[in-house]
């Protein structure tokens, strides 16, 4: 498993992670701080530009994932890993990798007082020709952490007060946290990562104004249609039904009627295949109004227009809706080869 210490700057998360590896046995330090360093050296310095943290790039997320389940593949146990996440479709990304992969993830947050943090800013100890950039960064985070605390963070992990306690101790309760179960694994999806080319089915669901369902999964970044991978044995349509009922808690009364085929081209590190479309009809207002609150499976739901939706789908999805949409209105089913009309 992993204990992943979260908090802001200045709460103390790298010295307690260093005291609670001696009292987990078996337990391991990951700092996810190495990668970003390494990728200081690896990336161009013109994509390093374009972000303002280390954070903000896909490839330090999925280093961090895969980093973290090739530590536990080898060396078996617990990770330890002290790291600041603040935004919420970041630690759903790496948190849902590692889920995918069958590895628990029990969620800490260091949680002293705004005053407490502050003052540990003003004395934290940094190289003398980067100590005002390092601390003027720390003080630039505690709005991000107070936006966070309001919206999912407490809600999210077990919180640990420690502004009254030392390193040890606040490792102490976050062993005994973790072995008496206070500190549950995380409530998330897992959906194993393919290993070949997949076949997908989707189905699209209209309000009243004919605007299209769209759902942010927590397991997995940015928007989708509700659906998902076709079991072995599983009829495709049958498939997109199923998802659409464990995500939204719709259950519809008939077999959705085909719009698209798309063949996706593999582009690594994902494999690619079929991706189909189905149109699952027009929602009754009371059926719009009755779909399930973001939980496990969403984090969030919207009916958007045709253009809204240009906005939140990677252009290759779009692509795959757009075609869908004119399908729609025809009356009769697409092939498409990467969101493009073949034939």
């Amino acid at each position: 498993m992993i204990v992943w210490i979260n908090g802001a700057f200045g709460a103390g998360k790298t010295a307690t992670a260093r005291e609670l590896i001696d009292l987990i046995p078996n337990s391991t330090l990951f700092d996810p701080e190495v990668i970003g360093g390494a990728l200081a050296h690896l990336l161009p310095p013109k994509r390093l530009a374009e972000v303002g943290d280390f954070q903000d790039l896909p490839i330090w997320r999925r280093l961090v994932i895969d980093t973290a389940a090739a530590m536990l593949a080898d060396l078996g146990g617990t990770l330890v890993v002290p790291m600041t996440l603040l935004r919420q479709e970041y630690r759903d990304e790496i948190f849902g990798g590692l889920a995918a992969r069958r590895i628990a993830v029990r969620h800490l947050l260091l949680a002293p007082a705004e005053t407490i943090l502050r003052s540990r800013i003003a004395g934290r100890e940094a190289p003398p020709d980067g100590e005002l950039r390092v601390r003027q960064w720390a003080y630039d985070h505690l709005e991000p952490y107070r936006a966070a605390l309001a919206s999912w963070l407490t809600a999210d992990a077990h919180p640990v007060d420690t502004g009254a306690l030392t390193p040890y101790e606040a490792a102490v309760r976050i062993a005994d946290a973790v072995a008496s179960g206070l500190a549950a694994p995380c409530d998330i999806v897992q959906t194993p990562e393919p290993t070949t080319e997949t076949l997908a089915a989707g189905v699209l669901l209209f309000d009243d104004q004919d605007r299209v369902l769209l759902v942010d999964p927590t397991y997995k970044p940015g928007w989708e249609f509700p659906g998902g991978v076709v079991e072995p044995g599983e009829a495709p349509a049958r498939a997109g039904m199923r998802e659409v009922a464990e995500e939204t808690g719709l259950r519809l009364a008939e077999v959705p009627r085909l719009l698209v085929v798309d063949w996706e081209s593999p582009a690594p590190p994902g494999y690619g295949g079929l991706r189909l479309l189905f149109d699952g009809g027009r929602l009754a207002p009371a059926e719009a109004g009755s779909l399930l609150l973001p939980g496990p499976e969403l984090r969030a739901w919207r009916f958007v227009t045709e253009e809204e939706a240009a906005e939140l789908l990677p252009p290759v999805r779009y692509e795959r809706l757009r075609w869908a949409l004119r399908a729609r209105e025809r009356g009769a089913a697409l092939y498409l080869e990467a969101g493009v009309p073949q034939g």
